[in-house]
């Protein structure tokens, strides 16, 4: 049985600035452990100065901004920006430079190297993104969220380590509230590496976005002294992805 590690990790940092300060105080203050960044938004700069020391990946965004790669081919863009409709078609090629590029942006504003790489909107459901993403997380030794079991089984088959299970959503309503979390730690999988996604932040005050309020709803969650309890109870103390890489 392999051991048992969760990684609580907040995506969309940088999405929007109260987003931003949402999710490094979950960090700093709260039980969350990890963060992924999306380096083509006007307020990723400013991210990348207030994550400073904390575990942070990339949220591989192909769903809104404009690309980090200049040679992007613009037939899968809209008004030279990415859009969510086209993504599936995307050539796996594209999505290998794209991936490259915004690791590279990530280093550059961070002054280190990305933790892991997830997906903004799970856009590698689709298979070209996801073989392009694979291509490009192995040639930099990282690890890649998988969120289903067929998904996991591709990204190993091409050498990329992974998560070994996987808890998250967003929706109409809130998904993290303090009785879900209370719940789903008790319910977790006794062996493997273990991803709970979330999504706290304070509501948007730049971006509109359809899960706005909702974030302050798991902020509260992951802040509250319940949450560190019921970690405690079940004996564990959340990490970043490292755990996937350490061994190696």
């Amino acid at each position: 049985m392999s051991p048992r590690a969760l990684i609580i990790n907040a995506d969309d940092l940088g999405y929007d600035p109260a987003v931003t300060r949402g999710i490094l105080r979950a960090m700093r203050e709260g039980v969350v452990s990890s963060a992924t960044f999306m380096v083509n938004t006007p307020y990723s700069e400013q991210a990348a100065r207030e994550a400073q020391g904390l575990s942070i990946g990339l949220h591989l965004n192909l769903a809104r901004g404009t690309p980090a790669w200049q040679g992007f081919p613009r037939d899968f863009l809209e008004n030279g920006a990415f859009s969510e409709a086209r993504a599936p078609t995307l050539p796996a090629e594209a999505v290998e430079a794209e991936a490259r590029a915004q690791l590279e942006r990530l280093a550059t504003l961070l002054g280190r190297p990305a933790t892991h790489v997830d997906v903004h909107k799970h856009l590698h459901r689709h298979p070209s993104v996801l073989t392009g993403l694979a291509r490009a997380a192995r040639a930099a030794g990282l690890p890649v969220r998988s969120i289903d079991e067929a998904m996991r089984r591709e990204l190993q088959a091409h050498g990329v380590a992974t998560n070994a299970h996987f808890v998250g959503d967003a929706g109409a309503e809130a998904y993290w509230t303090l009785e879900r979390f209370e719940a789903e730690v008790t319910a977790l999988p006794a062996s493997g590496v273990i991803e709970l996604m979330c999504h706290p932040g304070y509501t948007p005050e730049a971006v509109k976005s359809g899960y706005a309020a909702q974030r302050e709803v798991e902020l509260a969650t992951f802040l509250h002294p319940k949450a560190r309890e019921t970690l405690a109870r079940a004996g564990l103390s959340p990490t970043g992805f490292g755990v996937l890489t350490s061994g190696r």
